[in-house]
């Protein structure tokens, strides 16, 4: 499948394509990385979960993009716009593989992907669904411009998990975006 690609000073964001899938499910199978997403995932469950990405990709004509790392060509995680049905509002989400941890990636490819939907979505907001526990999520939503708007319980079949649901509204990630890049 063809779709956007956008360049960051370090990152591109491009769909997901077969080979991003060994780095995911080492992504997936990590439970460092797994923590606060609902644990470690087979090889086998992590395929089926990529794959959740080119169908909504097919059929929603938006998903999480791949995160690739210019300098090594590695794929570094899965970021971008998510609102799968019964979904809690338009979210701009992230998950980095251990190896794209402390490099500011996350907040890079946040950033890119939340222009992206705004320009392209039309989307009047953007929310992150972070476990209250997740204090890296919180620190990458802070830095995107991101506050809590609530605690909820997420839609069924996850209604066990409850999550702080971070966000802003457009206007607000515009003027933000404004002042750090004054014309």
């Amino acid at each position: 499948m063809d779709g956007p690609r956008i360049h960051t000073e370090r990152l591109l964001l491009r769909l997901p394509q077969r080979e991003d899938f060994d780095a995911y499910a080492e992504a997936y199978g990590d439970p460092d990385v797994t923590r606060h997403l609902g644990g470690v995932l087979t090889r086998a469950a992590a395929w089926r979960k990529f794959l959740q990405g080119p169908g909504a990709w097919a059929m929603q004509g938006f998903a999480m993009f791949s995160v690739i790392e210019k300098s090594s060509g590695d794929w570094i995680g899965s970021v971008g716009p998510w609102r799968p049905e019964g979904w809690p509002g338009n979210e701009i989400g992230w998950v980095l593989h251990r190896r794209g941890w402390g490099h500011g990636y996350a907040t890079e490819a946040a950033t890119a992907a939340a222009d992206w939907a705004f320009a392209n979505l039309h989307w009047d907001d953007i929310i992150h669904c972070i476990d209250p526990d997740n204090a890296a999520s919180q620190g990458v939503a802070r830095r995107l411009g991101s506050r809590i708007l609530r605690r909820e319980a997420m839609p069924s079949p996850f209604e066990h998990v409850i999550v702080d649901v971070w966000g802003q509204s457009r206007a607000e990630w515009f003027a933000r975006r404004n002042q750090e890049n004054p014309a």
